[in-house]
């Protein structure tokens, strides 16, 4: 039985004529609450909007200088709206149709703030995600929701919810902006409390039109915010603006968010070097903690003195902070302290000066919301590094995987697991090997025991680039990014000494040249590197796993985290059945692993159980027979059957009528989105038509059997058909 659709989207043409046809729409003519969206497609434009006066809202429309050369209306309308829902699904709409790109939007709705109401998370947010297939079906967007969560032009996009003190934040800025005996203003929060996010919709906020800005979700706020922007306007219309990001390769992501944003351009987002070509109006930096003096700079050492020359500044005596400041009428600094990470960093004395210094205001955002875990996860992290955790006290969250491993591969089969369910899962360490693999691509840099790493191979925009997954990130290429997932690999550089019961460095297991050249005080040292593990350790949003080299270090981590389970569970009596291969037990392969297939299937009978060491237990009562084999199933597509991530049980293929089974296809030559391998799991369908040649395929056809609709089949002509080949036949799930 098909269930009823939550949503309906129906489609009309945008035009006075066309005005009629919307009276036929019973929930436009009987005045319900719904959403539309307005669009051009040979334009590229479109407008989102909620009302409960359908036909008197597009007649206003239809009078708008912009909005009447849009031509299609499509209504989405649904028995569960109420105002509250339609705002919600109007904002999320602007939200993730400014990440999917395929229109620009003429909404202003900047700074949409989250409301919660009846049933948002129980029942809304499912109809939400049936709106944006439905979308997807008729071609209004075109990326799923799954890749724009991941996706940093979503991240970054100025069109986000903003906190309370994210809007406090605002405030503050734009009334010091408006101060003419103000020139700096420093905002300062640790890792995840907004800055960036706050930074890029000041950016996008001061580069609009007073017409394209409506800020109704600020409520009490919106008339002091005009108010201030009407003031700013008076001095600065057209305000000359850049944002400055020191990180090249946290630069170059922004950069790309900012060419998806209407109004915005990449040019906008600049290096501290480039502030030497023209002086501003207003300046913001992201991630100030990396503004640079002249102290083991390396091969930047020439631009910076070319920099100093043209500012007219002596190299020995300042700072990137002073090019910020002399090139800058009004300037806004994001700075958190703990992210200083090497001695080029600006001194903290540096910008303490700053925040002292007339003219100077300084500003601080409190609230934690990149890690699910909140300020409590934070403030223990804190501890942890700085030794300061109590006796017994271990640290859990109810929305947050927090683990350290006793197994480096554990961990690293985890983040590739974490990867294949939800994306962005990312290995992270510390600088404590050499990069042999910049120079020698087949080189490893990180041995541990049976586990072979490599560093990361660009610098960059390195978190998204395909196979990322399998290299090992550091501070460089991680810093400012979100994760869902972040493994930890405390390096050989940092050990515990259990007698003192401090946190001890070993600089010559130090490898960042240009962070620990020239510190002679180990202190110093031992702060720049405990706020790099600081840092990286806040870059999950859903969980982060930790696993250290140390010994004694991971002694000393599993007394306050949870100890990550080998999903092997503990004998429950002394009663333990001895696997016996091809008697209780059959081989178990890891898809993801088989890269290009691990060996024939059809020859599993033949396997040696000595060379062959992954087996599981079949369950109790199954005739176990020499061609079964057992694989990790991942993804949705089969979830009415098969849980995400189950072990299942297969025989191989023995050819006869496969019709409506579930089978294991190969991918010949290609790999399936979905499972991230070669593999795939689907329900086989063959279609044949018999004429004078005798019975042959016209199609065959492989099925999902998912809750989820937006799994659909593939269909294959007979030489498409050429390139899969079934290689089992599902028995049934062995572990889910």
């Amino acid at each position: 039985m098909s269930q009823s659709p939550m949503a309906e989207i129906q489609r009309y043409p945008f035009s006075k004529d066309a005005l009629n046809d919307l009276r036929d729409n019973a929930f436009a003519a009987g005045n319900w609450p719904l959403v539309y969206v307005l669009s051009d497609e040979k334009h590229g434009r479109a407008y989102i909007g909620e009302t409960t006066d359908t036909l008197t809202r597009m007649s206003t429309h239809l009078k708008h200088d912009e909005k009447q050369l849009l031509t299609a209306v499509h209504l989405i309308t649904s028995e569960y709206f109420n105002k509250s829902a339609t705002l919600d699904v109007e904002s999320l709409l602007i939200k993730y149709m400014a990440a999917d790109g395929k229109y620009t939007l003429l909404n202003g709705n900047l700074g949409l703030a989250d409301h919660n109401y009846y049933q948002r998370s129980a029942l809304y947010e499912e109809v939400f995600r049936e709106v944006w297939n439905r979308l997807i079906a008729k071609g209004v967007v075109s990326r799923t929701l799954d890749h724009l969560d991941n996706s940093d032009v979503f991240k970054y996009s100025p069109y986000k919810s903003l906190s309370f003190d994210q809007r406090q934040g605002l405030l503050t800025i734009l009334h010091e902006l408006t101060n003419p005996g103000v020139q700096n203003i420093v905002v300062e929060g640790g890792a995840g409390t907004g800055k960036s996010v706050l930074a890029i919709f000041l950016f996008k906020l001061l580069t609009s039109e007073d017409h394209q800005i409506s800020l109704r979700e600020f409520s009490d706020e919106e008339a002091e915010i005009h108010a201030l922007l009407k003031s700013l306007r008076e001095t600065l219309p057209k305000p000359k603006m850049a944002l400055v990001v020191p990180m090249t390769s946290f630069r170059t992501t922004l950069k790309n968010a900012f060419k998806h944003v209407a109004g915005l351009s990449s040019d906008m987002v600049i290096s501290p070097s480039e502030l030497t070509k023209q002086r501003y109006d207003i300046v913001l930096v992201d991630e100030s903690h990396r503004l640079r003096k002249r102290k083991n700079l390396g091969a930047y050492f020439g631009s910076f003195d070319k920099a100093c020359q043209a500012l007219d500044m002596d190299k020995h005596t300042c700072s990137e902070v002073d090019w910020v400041c002399q090139q800058a009428n009004k300037a806004i600094f994001f700075y958190d302290e703990g992210q200083s990470i090497k001695p080029s960093d600006a001194d903290v004395e540096v910008f303490q000066l700053l925040k002292a210094a007339k003219g100077s205001v300084t500003h601080r955002l409190l609230s934690q919301f990149r890690v699910k875990a909140g300020q409590p996860y934070v403030e223990f992290v804190d501890k942890l590094l700085k030794g300061g955790v109590d006796d017994g006290v271990v640290f859990t969250a109810k929305n947050y995987e927090f683990e350290v491993f006793d197994s480096l591969s554990d961990m690293v089969s985890t983040i590739h697991e974490k990867e294949q369910q939800v994306g962005l899962s990312r290995l992270i360490a510390g600088y404590s090997w050499p990069w042999a693999s910049k120079k020698d691509s087949e080189a490893y840099d990180i041995v541990i025991d049976d586990v072979q790493l490599r560093w990361n191979s660009t610098n960059t925009d390195w978190i998204n680039k395909a196979g990322s997954h399998r290299e090992v990130g550091c501070i460089h290429t991680t810093q400012g990014y979100d994760l869902n997932y972040a493994g930890i690999i405390f390096g050989e550089e940092i050990r515990y000494d259990p007698e003192s019961q401090v946190i001890v460095i070993e600089k010559g297991n130090y490898h960042d040249r240009t962070g620990g050249q020239g510190i002679k005080d180990p202190e110093e040292l031992k702060q720049y590197i405990i706020n790099i593990y600081r840092t990286i350790m806040l870059r999950g949003i859903r969980g982060t796993f930790v696993y250290a080299c140390d010994d004694a270090l991971r002694d000393y981590l599993k007394q306050h985290i949870p100890v990550h389970s080998s999903g092997q569970p503990e004998p429950e009596n002394t009663n333990v059945v001895e696997l016996e291969p091809y008697v209780n037990a059959v081989p178990l392969f890891d898809l993801q692993a088989a890269a290009g297939g691990f060996g024939e299937l059809s020859e599993v009978s033949e396997l040696d159980p000595n060379r062959h060491l992954d087996w599981v237990a079949v369950p109790e009562g199954v005739r176990v027979r020499k061609d079964m084999f057992a694989c990790r199933v991942f993804g949705e597509s089969m979830n009415r059957v098969i849980p995400n991530g189950a072990v299942c049980l297969f025989r191989t293929d023995r050819g006869g009528s496969r019709n409506g089974k579930t089978v294991l296809v190969e991918c010949i030559d290609s790999v399936d989105a979905e499972s991230g391998s070669r593999y795939t799991v689907k329900v086989y369908e063959s279609y044949k038509v018999d004429d004078e040649q005798g019975w042959r395929h016209t199609r065959i056809q492989l099925s999902p059997n998912s809750y989820d609709d937006n799994f659909q089949p593939l269909e294959l002509t007979d030489e498409e058909a050429l390139k899969y080949r079934v290689v089992g036949e599902f028995v049934g799930v062995i572990d889910d």
